[in-house]
């Protein structure tokens, strides 16, 4: 059974505000889970504390300028 994703909506949110979110969340994923995180932008310091710590994403612009990052252990 999958487990529902993890959602944090930082599109409202100031900096580092998305990013401590994020992280803090990241301590709380469970095995096949993964954390869904929406912006408006491109964190690039997020991708390089995911790479170096054993975390994959994948981010998709949608039409409407929301970016979703999808999150899971690697």
């Amino acid at each position: 059974m999958a487990l529902d994703p993890l959602v944090i909506d930082g599109r409202n949110l100031q900096p580092p505000e998305p990013l401590e979110l994020t992280l803090a969340a990241l301590d709380t994923l469970q095995p096949g889970q993964e954390l869904l995180l929406l912006l408006h932008c491109e964190p690039h310091p997020l991708y390089s504390i995911l790479r170096r710590n054993g975390y994959r994403y994948v981010a998709e612009f949608k039409a409407n300028g929301d970016n979703e990052i999808r999150i899971s252990k690697a």
